[in-house]
């Protein structure tokens, strides 16, 4: 039997709210190219993410990875914070 290798996506992004118990929002943002004019464009977009231990605070940059629905909204799971905030 061979192992099967997962290639979850993962995102990054910085933590916008944590009023929830064991949830996150994290705000992640991407430079999209317009078509037309060239010109770069920020496109933001707000995930659910399940913070399990309670750490991540506003602020915080995080690294997300999908994962099953846990929740109506929540299918991220915070895997590793890469930056506390000041």
């Amino acid at each position: 039997m061979s192992e099967k290798s997962s290639h979850k996506k993962t995102q990054q992004g910085s933590v916008v709210s944590n009023g929830m118990d064991k949830s996150v929002v994290v705000l992640v943002e991407r430079k999209v190219r317009h078509k037309l004019y060239g010109k770069y464009i920020r496109r933001r977009v707000k995930y659910m993410a399940h913070d399990p231990a309670n750490e991540c605070n506003v602020g915080d940059t995080v690294l997300i990875e999908e994962c099953r629905p846990l929740s109506k909204n929540k299918r991220w799971l915070v895997r590793t914070i890469v930056e506390r905030a000041v």
